[in-house]
C-alpha cells in the first residue's frame, strides 16, 4: 500500500501547519488546542521544517520560557525528512524507526499534499494484515 491511498480524499486545507515567523508559543497552543504532537513549518508553499512537541521540550530544557518568543524558524527540526505519494507504507514506517521520529509531511514535487503520523501507517497496516488474514479465512473455507 501506498502513501497515497492514505491521504487520498483529505483536502490540502485540512492540514495544520505554521510558518517559520509563527511564535513558538502560538505553535504549543496549537498543539494543545488540536491534541497534535507536530506541525509541518511551511515558507512560501514549501515544507522547511517539522515543529513537534520534542523541540518545546529541548528548547525550554535549554533556554527556559525565553524560548517561548522565539520564531518557529529558529527552533524547528530542519530540514524536513519527507515522503512521496509513491512511498509504501513499509517504506515509511522503516524510515520514522530508523530517523526517531513520528511525523512526516507527505510532497509532490517541493509541494506539501498531506501530513502523516505514525499512529496513521501502524493504522494502515493492521487494516491489510486483518483484509489479508480475512481472505486466508474465506479461501480456508471454500478450500
Amino acid at each position: 500500500m501506498e502513501i497515497g491511498s492514505l491521504i487520498e480524499g483529505r483536502a490540502n486545507s485540512e492540514i495544520i501547519s505554521c510558518n517559520v515567523d509563527t511564535p513558538v508559543r502560538e505553535a504549543v497552543a496549537l498543539l494543545a488546542s488540536k491534541r497534535i504532537g507536530a506541525v509541518p513549518v511551511v515558507e512560501a508553499g514549501k515544507v522547511v521544517g517539522i515543529f513537534s512537541e520534542r523541540d518545546v521540550i529541548y528548547r525550554l530544557a535549554d533556554e527556559g520560557d525565553a524560548c517561548l518568543s522565539r520564531p518557529l524558524g529558529e527552533v524547528m527540526t530542519a530540514p524536513a525528512i519527507t515522503v512521496q505519494r509513491t512511498t509504501s507504507v513499509l517504506e515509511a514506517l522503516a524510515l520514522m524507526t530508523r530517523r526517531r521520529i513520528r511525523h512526516l509531511p507527505v510532497v509532490d514535487g517541493e509541494a506539501m499534499c498531506g501530513f502523516i503520523s505514525i499512529g496513521d501507517l501502524v493504522k494502515a497496516r493492521l487494516d491489510e494484515i486483518e483484509h489479508e488474514a480475512e481472505a486466508m479465512r474465506a479461501y480456508i473455507q471454500t478450500a
